[in-house]
């Protein structure tokens, strides 16, 4: 498999994590709003932080799959793309799963999403800035 049909084939897939993400955004969002969290604010307040990250940054990532399309991906592109899918995994991914299980350990791997996200922007001003 040469280098382009493995990229293609990786945004791909990640165009598939867009639709499952944005599908969980949306049925989650509505669960949120209905669920009744009388008695953890903290709970519904970390459940709705993860869930506002999960929306922007899959739309982010929906805008530069759209964007690859039109444009020869670079490398650069399509680790920011895999930044933002690992993002939203350890970021969102954990605060879910600690928020809803009370699993603690897990939230270590919080922060490594959170630095995810940043290191996805940071790489698309560096893809822009090879555009001008």
């Amino acid at each position: 498999m040469t280098q382009g049909a493995k990229i293609k084939y990786l945004h791909q897939l990640i165009t598939i994590f867009v639709g499952i993400s944005g599908c969980f955004s949306v049925l989650f969002g509505a669960w949120l709003a209905h669920a009744d969290f009388s008695d953890s604010i903290k709970v519904h307040t970390s459940l709705s932080t993860a869930l506002q990250y999960q929306f922007i940054h899959t739309l982010a990532l929906l805008a530069m799959v759209l964007f690859s399309r039109h444009q020869q991906a670079s490398k650069v592109l399509t680790c920011s793309m895999l930044a933002f899918v690992l993002g939203i995994l350890l970021f969102c991914g954990n605060i879910y799963i600690k928020s809803l299980f009370d699993i603690q350990f897990l939230g270590k791997l919080t922060p490594i999403g959170g630095m995810s996200f940043a290191l996805a922007w940071l790489l698309l001003a560096v893809e822009g800035k090879k555009k001008l």
